[in-house]
């Protein structure tokens, strides 16, 4: 069972997760926010065993030894499996938000799955990422009663944080992205102009959710920020020095240090 978690990217699945399961609970979810955490797991595993089971030749090629698949740990028909079944309870998990939330939230999942099925090696690669994100706080905030897309800043910091995500997570694969024919725009603008614009897009994506909402920046907001941007300066410091998989840890605790911020707006998220 662990190999199978393994297969999922577990730990970015559970970050995600608990990101939205402590912004459904700030939005004034309530209970309902169990709906959240139960089918954005559901959807995030199922778009990580999609990128296993549809890199397995990738990752084979590349002696990929962290992918269960690649060392043969798991088939292909194990992982295939794992990740239609996940995708087809998403489907109910997602509506029991409410259909114009449960939609929204499809719409995410599909393209984490846009990006598995091709647009990884395009120059398109950054949307599925900005476009998931961006939609997340607004899945939250339209299963409330009154069905709110939200705020414009916590669309746009999610978009922003998840496209400066793809970037990073990117860095440490380059040279075997190039020897399997990935071509992403992360690949395309190579290793140093990667690191700057993965930087310079968790820094904007700290900046709108903190200066965002306007008003008095107040302790939780000053210290998110002020925490958020250590965090991209350190993402940056490790690319540099050459610990490109440090970077991308880094890049979640930024995600994270915004996900803060976002709780000390509490209800006016929505």
């Amino acid at each position: 069972m662990w190999t199978l978690l393994r297969a999922t990217h577990f730990a970015p699945s559970i970050a995600v997760t608990s990101f939205a399961t402590l912004l459904a609970l700030a939005a004034g979810r309530g209970w309902g926010a169990a709906w959240v955490t139960a089918a954005v797991l559901a959807g995030q595993f199922s778009v990580g065993w999609a990128n296993d089971w549809l890199d397995a030749g990738r990752d084979r090629a590349a002696g990929r030894t962290d992918k269960p698949l690649a060392t043969g740990a798991l088939d292909v028909g194990t992982v295939r499996s794992a990740a239609v079944a996940a995708l087809t309870v998403t489907v109910p998990l997602s509506l029991a938000s409410g259909v114009g939330a449960g939609v929204v939230h499809l719409l995410a999942v599909a393209l984490g799955w846009a990006y598995d099925l091709g647009l990884k090696a395009t120059p398109l690669s950054v949307l599925p990422y900005a476009g998931a994100f961006g939609l997340l706080p607004i899945f939250v905030t339209l299963g409330l009663p009154d069905g709110s897309a939200g705020r414009w800043w916590a669309a746009a910091g999610g978009g922003l944080l998840g496209a400066g995500a793809h970037f990073v997570n990117a860095l440490p694969d380059l040279a075997d992205d190039a020897r399997t024919g990935v071509r992403g725009l992360p690949q395309r603008l190579g290793p140093r102009r990667g690191l700057l614009a993965g930087a310079l897009l968790l820094g904007a994506g700290v900046l709108v959710v903190t200066l965002g909402p306007g008003g008095s920046l107040g302790g939780v907001r000053a210290a998110s920020l002020g925490a958020g941007l250590v965090c991209v300066t350190g993402a940056v410091l490790a690319g540099v020095a050459g610990r490109v998989r440090l970077a991308f840890p880094l890049a979640i605790a930024t995600s994270a240090c915004v996900v803060v911020a976002l709780l000390g707006q509490g209800t006016i998220l929505a």
